[in-house]
């Protein structure tokens, strides 16, 4: 198969445009060096033709912008994409931050071509920390090759991987004029990055003729006498570096270093976990990716173990030194209030676990030595019989874990064949990804030094064996052998080492912690084996690995992933979705969008609160690189939103004006003090009820949608609680009594609005005249107490609140009459008339904006009741109605959580209910005798309001005590019965909905509807 890349989407060009645009208003001129005659050929008199700049050493790329015009280019990339504009410019480095997933490596490849193609630059390197990467960006450039010739009219170009070996391509990397990719890591450059240190090895003869790895610093023959850097020096070469987190080089910076050495024209640095952010141009981060559906959603079945408290427990989790204190953070089972359970506990060494858990059966245990050193923590327990060392993730006192980890591997094949059931007959080919904690437990060797089948391989076919026979899959597997098939389908990718084993030499996978060399002979072998995995025809579907720490590794058709060891170290759980986050590819090699075939199901072995709690901590922690503030309003948020001016150009609205949007929203308390949504706010998005300037009402539904992101949290579903599409009760939705309830609330209608007007203008005036005394503007005195401690800045509010009444004489009064017009679309006469009847102008002078805002409301709220009270139906015709098969038709779904289950007298076999009141109602409804049959009324069956659809609840069939009686009615489950107690627009739409079935009310028993609470309520009408 040969994958196909789109050219249009709106997130990756939106990434280039951001870049290219930094270098605005530069033209593609001609150099005015002097030839030398080195350079005289016709490579090189092409290149000045194309504006080229040329050096003693080779073609380089040449900037003719001042500092100042690319600082304004930045700016006002930055402002577009509701960045905050950076104070100077102070380096030559650019940040894209992209999420995993969306097509990175694509965007910078082709950024490049743009790059040639407007201002003639032609000369990039691509830095990358890896082998694992660099083979990745490789294969981008392979297969993304005739993709970029037929967008970019064949522009002839180069790439290779330096190797130096081959420093001949170096040379040809200096003088070509066509485009030139190197791809390098950071290794190849970083070692012996000072060159003093290389004059030092070069003049010393001994070291010289060993051949140090110091190749770049050092001239050879193959580069003309010159040295590598300096050839690469010379075309002043726009570096693009890939993961610069990982090639920075921590504290010492050695590679950020190797990367000022090669004297680029400028650097663009493209991750998705920056820890240093220069320049921000774009971003795309976790959340904008997942609203977008760039990105697989996520789903976790959770696997937990409970009841299992019989024996003590302890779980190391992690461990920290802090001022000379080392503490570990452990998992015991405690007694709480007589109850058991397990709960994070912090611990010292010395600490005696039966006073910290309360529990008898932790008598002699006791906290040892705690090692808190990076990637060797260790947690010792002095326990009964000696002492136990426990590694990060490691349990002692657990269930056996390789019972836990069986069950994992058979959800894992389980939710593989449901999927591969529904997306193999669409061409999409399903793989699944297992990682483990020791290759042994996959594959071992005996004395001989023959491969045996570890632990987790010989569960896999026994587990595989047994889905297989299950009816379920049966169209899957029903031509195969399954005693080879289960041996087919999965193989493991692990490093490699050379062992001499029984007398002969004898490869052996091995453990690695995803960082060393060994690794990045898996990594190739994943790279090189992608498309050939993604083929139909390959039976390869489950694979194995030790290691999920390093970027570069993922597969876009991965839908499960299993760990098979502890996630819950810092960035455990971050790291392992990565791998499956990309949108897959069907067998054409075409990306298929969209959540409903795009969901990447994480086993784990925490409940799916655990792991979403601990994401979202991952996502949040600034050391991650990550750092998205949850719930948090930034001062430039709203930067980027577009204002047309009334020439009809288009920009964006401003930092300054975004800063002053973000006060009035803290103002109005749907903000604190530092920007974090309160629930006020959500609580107003909720009712299309948020509060703005009238400065930014134009711009409301801009703003709410910025804030309706910023008030959720990220969004895992569980799993075990997600049904697929519920099945229909046959008996039910063919039986004649179904039909006839159906067949009296099916028809669709149409409506009209007929109201009063000097009705409508004296019920104005009444709820004017009636509504809330307006005070006057008041000063409200609050006392709070500061606590400043590790938690961060606390406020706790005293007594002694108070509030003054203020005098305000110099108030200038607003045009009342057109104020109220643009928020009411009443006449200027018919709002005068209000005003004078209601007697209420003197509280306009007392405080008149929230005069205004009292008085617009009432006026409003008047008017929507007003179309409701005078509205009406009638039934459109026969062939106008909803069908009995759009229930067979229209699929419906939901989690387990908001379901009652194996209902028998409902259309669906299963119901799903929003609230408690409405699970209470299905439940009455299914035991008691008088309900013949009912329906939860699916999301398809509407009713026109002036306020916008209305789904009614309930279709509910009620038999009389003799059995002939029979009353049908439609229900709308309220938990208040009182009309007061809703909400306008909520007792409009069932004012409408009364309208709307009274439409329908000929023939016999016509259905009739009703607002009840209870199934009692609904049979008192008998």
């Amino acid at each position: 198969m040969k994958l196909h890349f789109e050219d249009n989407l709106p997130h990756q060009l939106a990434a280039i445009e951001a870049v290219c645009d930094l270098f605005r208003g530069q033209e593609v001129c001609r150099t005015e060096f002097t030839v030398t005659q080195r350079a005289t050929t016709p490579q090189m008199g092409l290149a000045l033709d194309q504006g080229m700049e040329e050096s003693a050493l080779g073609i380089g790329n040449r900037l003719t912008l001042l500092d100042d015009e690319l600082r304004a280019n930045l700016t006002a990339i930055q402002l577009r994409n509701g960045l905050a504009p950076s104070e100077s410019l102070a380096n030559g480095n650019f940040t894209v931050e992209m999420e995993t997933g969306t097509g990175k490596t694509y965007v910078y490849l082709r950024t490049a071509f743009e790059l040639h193609k407007r201002y003639g630059f032609t000369k990039f390197v691509v830095v990358v920390p890896s082998v694992a990467i660099k083979e990745g960006v490789y294969k981008s450039l392979q297969i993304t090759a005739d993709h970029f010739r037929g967008l970019y009219a064949n522009t002839p170009f180069d790439y290779f991987v330096y190797d130096s070996a081959k420093l001949g391509q170096v040379r040809n990397f200096a003088t070509s004029p066509n485009i030139q990719v190197m791809v390098v890591t950071v290794g190849a450059i970083n070692k012996f990055g000072d060159e003093d240190e290389a004059a030092q090895e070069e003049s010393d003869e001994a070291r010289r003729r060993e051949k140090s790895k110091n190749v770049m610093y050092r001239a050879s023959e193959k580069t003309g006498g010159e040295k590598p850097i300096d050839l690469i020096r010379a075309t002043r070469p726009i570096l693009i570096v890939d993961e610069p987190q990982s090639v920075d080089g921590g504290l010492e910076g050695r590679g950020r270093k190797a990367l000022e050495r090669m004297h680029p024209m400028c650097t663009l640095r493209y991750s998705a976990t920056h820890v240093d952010k220069h320049h921000m141009v774009y971003r795309l981060d976790a959340i904008d990716a997942y609203e977008q559906r760039l990105v697989k959603q996520i789903e976790v079945a959770s696997g937990t173990v409970e009841g299992a408290n019989n024996k003590p427990f302890v779980r190391f989790l992690s461990a920290k030194s802090a001022r000379g204190t080392v503490t570990a953070k452990v998992e015991l089972d405690v007694d709480v209030g007589g109850s058991v359970r397990r709960k994070e506990v912090t611990v010292m060494d010395g600490f005696d676990l039966e006073q910290e858990t309360g529990r008898a059966m932790y008598h002699d245990c006791r906290v040892g030595e705690i090692r808190a050193g990076r990637g060797s923590q260790s947690l010792g327990l002095r326990v009964p019989g000696g002492e136990v060392y426990l590694k990060q993730g490691e349990a002692w006192g657990d269930v056996d874990p390789l019972a836990i980890q069986r069950q994992m591997i058979k959800r894992t094949i389980r939710e593989h064949l449901d999927k591969e059931k529904r997306l193999r007959p669409k061409g999409i080919k399903v793989l699944s990804l297992f990682f483990i904690d020791e290759v042994a437990k996959y594959r071992e060797y005996d004395a001989e030094g023959n491969p045996q089948k570890g632990v987790y391989a010989q569960m896999f076919e026994e587990e595989y064996r047994y889905w297989a026979r299950h009816p379920d899959y049966q169209s899957l597997f029903k031509e195969l052998d399954m005693e080879h098939a289960a041996e087919d389908v999965h193989n493991g990718y692990f490093s490699v080492d050379k062992k001499k084993i029984g007398g002969k030499n004898v490869e052996v996978l091995k453990d690695t912690n995803g960082t060393t060399k060994a690794d990045d002979d898996t990594y190739n072998l994943i790279m090189r084996d992608k498309e050939r995995l993604l083929d139909l025809a390959t039976p390869l579907k489950f694979i194995f690995s030790h290691s999920a720490l390093r970027e570069g590794w993922d597969n876009p058709n991965v839908f499960q992933i299993c760990t098979l060891r502890d996630i819950r170290t810092e960035r455990e759980r971050r790291q392992s979705i990565g791998r499956g986050l990309r949108l897959c590819v069907d067998k054409n090699g075409e990306r298929v969008q969209g959540f409903d075939t795009n969901t990447l199901t994480v086993i784990a072995n925490e409940s799916y609160e655990a792991f979403a709690d601990g994401l979202q901590k991952e996502l949040e922690d600034p050391a991650t690189g990550i750092g998205i503030r949850f719930g948090v309003v930034a001062p430039e948020q709203f930067a980027a939103i577009a204002v047309t001016a009334e020439d009809g150009s288009v920009a964006p609205l401003g930092v300054e004006q975004s800063r002053a949007l973000r006060t009035a929203l803290q103002e109005r308390g749907y903000l604190t003090s530092t920007g974090k949504v309160e629930d006020a706010l959500r609580t107003a998005i909720k009712e299309g009820a948020v509060q703005l300037p009238e400065a930014f009402e134009q711009h409301r539904d801009a703003v709410v949608a910025i804030l309706r992101k910023l008030a959720g949290r990220l969004e895992i579903k569980d799993a075990d609680k997600r049904r697929d599409a519920i099945p229909v009760r046959r008996a039910v939705l063919d039986s004649p009594e179904f039909k006839a309830l159906w067949d009296r609330i099916k028809h669709h209608t149409t409506y009209r609005v007929q109201f009063d007007n000097d009705k409508l203008i004296e019920d104005c005036i009444e709820a004017v005249k009636e509504s809330p005394r307006i005070a006057k503007a008041r000063l409200q005195w609050r006392k709070a107490g500061l606590a400043i401690g590790q938690a961060g800045v606390q406020a706790t509010e005293h007594k002694g609140a108070s509030i003054v009444s203020l005098d305000e004489t110099d108030i200038e009064l607003p045009d009342i009459l057109t104020d109220l017009q643009d928020r009411t679309q009443l006449t200027r006469r018919s709002i005068q008339r209000i005003l004078i009847e209601s007697r209420r102008l003197d509280d306009f002078k007392r405080n008149p904006q929230q005069f205004i805002e009292q008085t617009a409301e009432a006026i409003n709220r008047c008017k929507r009741l007003a179309l409701v009270d005078g509205i009406k139906y009638h039934r459109i015709g026969d062939g106008e109605y909803y069908a009995q098969e759009l229930f067979q038709e229209n699929e419906l779904r939901g989690y387990i959580g908001n379901m009652l289950m194996n209902t028998e007298k409902a259309v669906y076999e299963h119901v799903v209910y929003d609230s408690d009141v409405e699970r209470d109602f299905a439940t009455e409804l299914e035991r008691n005798e008088a309900i013949k049959v009912y329906a939860k009324l699916p999301g398809w069956f509407k009713v026109p309001t002036p306020l916008g659809t209305y789904n009614p609840d309930w279709a509910v069939l009620v038999v009389g005590e003799d059995g002939q009686e029979r009353l049908y009615f439609v229900v709308e489950t309220k938990g208040g019965l009182f009309t007061d107690a809703l909400r306008p627009i909520e007792e409009g739409k069932i004012k409408c909905g009364k309208a709307h079935f009274q439409s329908l009310a000929v023939g016999e028993t016509p259905a009739e509807y009703v607002v009840e609470r209870s199934v009692e309520g609904l049979l008192s009408r008998l």
